[in-house]
């Protein structure tokens, strides 16, 4: 239905981090709310085999990580949470949860327009042509809807191991999340995931309330995904899609230089058809500001408030425009900057902070762990056929010059069409561990001895130096009272070959590797692309309550050229303002690399007016729009992020 390729199992998953993107680990980590018991099996079965023929388990070919992604969608900012990727330390059916937890009943209540697509798309296709080869996948897609239609909920209340096996666990909140992953026992760990994305988080959705309700932050939720397949949800600005005056209202916010609020361009658009049909200037204002409140409160629907708008229309709207790879409908209250900013001061006593270690992932849905080492096959290596959702979505299609009021309640329709120039192939973790063996990868992730890049494999350390002790690396946490110095080491991805590499051609048929890999896999040569700089980042969270955060977050506080040699780069800077400021401070960084051709990179591929301003958009759409085979590849700078250290500051006792 969306020029893709049909379902891929889990076993294509593992194939694919072996023999096409050559990862050491991953992990599998399907939507929770879709996984029925059957399903569920059949990813356990798949991953274990998976292990089984990965060699010595002291040193494996490759380790295959057990999870899930709880995709939880709130319809306000009170009630959103977003999406957390759960992961499991262990594959052993003793030792993993019996199911799955979503939050399916939640997202999808019984009842909902998601019921019986299962039982209409087998009377569909049954209805087809007889002995057609064709319907078969439909027929396929057909029995999943009609599995996951038949899974009843878990009852309530009921503890998680006295559950029967055939229902579907629910947890509408991160609370009720994390205490059932507690009952369970066994160990795991909770990453946010795809945190700014705008296409289904309610606009003015912040970190400040899951924070408030945070028992454990630095427990519960260690790790943050700063990068994936989706964008970059690294940044911090203080522009906002809507605003709150002092009575709790909500207001469409005034453009700025570096930011087009989507409601005010809603009301834009409607001003200028009313202007077009003859209307007098008090009309078409008039309108423009119905056309504005309208927008907001449809939610993360206000694009259906203007009938018939097109890509064009809507030009740059709702987008960070100076964020690298920014994910769509940017909301930067739910960056990573952001979170590590905030403190919350509830219990005075004992204020709470996110303290989290930097991945990234690749997060795309068709089986491809790891797909950014090569910067080709956007149809395939990018979940960019996701556009094509929009044929689907009804619309009126005569440009009406005024708005229309919908129910804020419905389920969230995203603007999959703008969407699809925003998907890129992805990011990775790395971690610095001990050995290659399952403990050791889980132990690096749980010290936050790890650190995320765009997709390239960028080497990366980051150290607090000391002299009368050990040097503290990426991911620590410690106190000092004097000047702290870092030093960091990078160098550059290597540059690809083309092909696949000897061991991938022994190993699979050409069939299947062309299948999977489209004949290009992970093949690196021995020369590495150039570091060229090092950017420092440092956040000095909040000391008193509603201190503002854009005052907090420096970005780039430090940036170190590198010689731009091939053999990488190593710098080191100290902070003489941290003792007299006599603040807590966080520091991280960035290597960045030399600009290489990267699949969605410029996302919109905005014409600019003489001030900088986006007046024309020539997006890379996901369907047929746009060529089958073309990547829409623009120049980008790729990166690694370190974890954080974090500094807290003490008195100097010898004062």
């Amino acid at each position: 239905m969306f020029q893709g390729e049909g379902a891929h199992p889990t076993a294509d998953a593992c194939d694919y981090a072996r023999f096409c993107s050559g990862l050491d680990f991953w992990s599998i980590n399907d939507h929770a709310e879709g996984l029925t018991p059957f399903q569920w099996d059949e990813t356990k079965r798949s991953v274990r085999q998976c292990q089984a023929v990965a060699g010595d388990p002291a040193s494996p070919d490759l380790v295959s990580f057990l999870g899930w992604e709880w995709t939880q969608i709130g319809t306000t900012p009170d009630n959103h949470y977003g999406h957390k990727n759960v992961i499991l330390q262990h594959l052993e059916e003793e030792n993993v949860p019996a199911r799955p937890i979503s939050s399916r009943y939640q997202l999808f209540p019984p009842g909902s327009a998601t019921q019986g697509i299962g039982p209409a798309l087998r009377l569909l296709m049954i209805a087809g042509s007889p002995g057609s080869e064709s319907r078969q996948p439909y027929l396929d897609a057909a029995r999943f809807h009609q599995d996951r239609d038949e899974t009843r909920p878990c009852p309530t209340g009921v503890p998680v191991r006295d559950l029967p096996l055939d229902c579907q666990e629910g947890a509408p909140t991160p609370g009720e999340l994390f205490d059932k992953l507690d009952e369970w026992g066994f160990p795991y760990m909770v990453i946010p995931h795809g945190n700014t994305w705008g296409f289904y988080t309610p606009p003015g959705t912040s970190w400040d309330k899951q924070l408030a309700a945070h028992d454990d932050p630095a427990r519960r939720e260690p790790l943050f995904e700063i990068f994936s397949g989706h964008g970059n949800s690294e940044k911090y600005r203080d522009f906002r899609a809507v605003e709150f005056d002092s009575d709790g209202t909500a207001y469409c916010p005034e453009p700025r230089a570096d930011y087009l609020p989507s409601c005010w361009r809603a009301g834009e658009i409607i001003r200028q058809r009313c202007v077009d049909a003859g209307e007098s200037d008090d009309e078409c204002e008039r309108r423009a500001v119905i056309a504005r409140r309208h927008y907001l409160e449809a939610g993360t629907n206000g694009a259906v408030t203007v009938p018939a708008a097109t890509i064009d229309d809507w030009l740059d709207a709702g987008q960070c425009r100076d964020c690298y790879m920014p994910s769509f409908n940017y909301l930067p209250a739910n960056s990573g900057q952001y979170a590590l900013a905030l403190t919350n001061f509830d219990d005075p006593e004992q204020p709470k902070r996110f303290r989290f270690g930097f991945i990234a992932s690749s997060d795309v849905h068709t089986a491809r762990p790891g797909t950014g080492y090569k910067e080709i096959g956007r149809r395939l290596n990018t979940d960019s056929a996701l556009g094509q959702f929009a044929s689907f979505i009804p619309r009126n299609e005569k440009p009406e010059p005024n708005s229309v009021a919908i129910d804020s309640g419905v389920i969230p329709l995203p603007e999959f069409e703008r969407f699809s120039s925003f998907f890129g192939t992805g990011g990775l973790v790395a971690v610095h561990s001990s050995g290659r063996d399952r403990d050791s990868i889980w132990d690096a992730l749980g010290r936050k001895e790890v650190y995320g890049t765009s997709g390239d494999r960028i080497l990366l350390w980051f150290d607090l130096l000391r002299d009368s002790a050990a040097d503290l690396p990426m991911g620590s946490q410690t106190t000092a009272s004097a000047t702290p110095h870092f030093r960091v080491r990078a160098a550059g991805a290597f540059h690809q070959n083309p092909g696949c590499p000897e061991h991938s051609v022994a190993s699979l048929s050409a069939d299947r590797l062309n299948h999977l890999c489209r004949g290009e896999c992970y093949n690196p040569s021995d020369t590495r692309k150039r570091i060229t700089r090092i950017e420092v980042v440092r956040i000095r969270p909040q000391a008193t309550p509603r201190e503002p955060v854009a005052d907090l977050v420096e970005d780039p506080w430090l940036v170190l050229p590198c010689s731009g040699e091939s053999d990488g780069c190593t710098v080191e800077f100290s902070d003489p303002e941290f003792g007299p400021s006599a603040r807590d401070a966080l520091y991280y960084v960035r290597a960045i690399q030399e600009p290489t051709p990267t699949i969605n990179a410029d996302a919109l591929r905005c014409e600019d007016d003489p001030a900088g301003v986006c007046r024309a958009v020539d997006p890379c759409y996901g369907g047929p729009k746009t060529d089958y085979d073309e990547d829409c590849t623009s120049d980008a700078e790729e990166r690694a992020w370190s974890s954080p250290i974090y500094i807290d500051h003490v008195p100097d006792r010898g004062a």
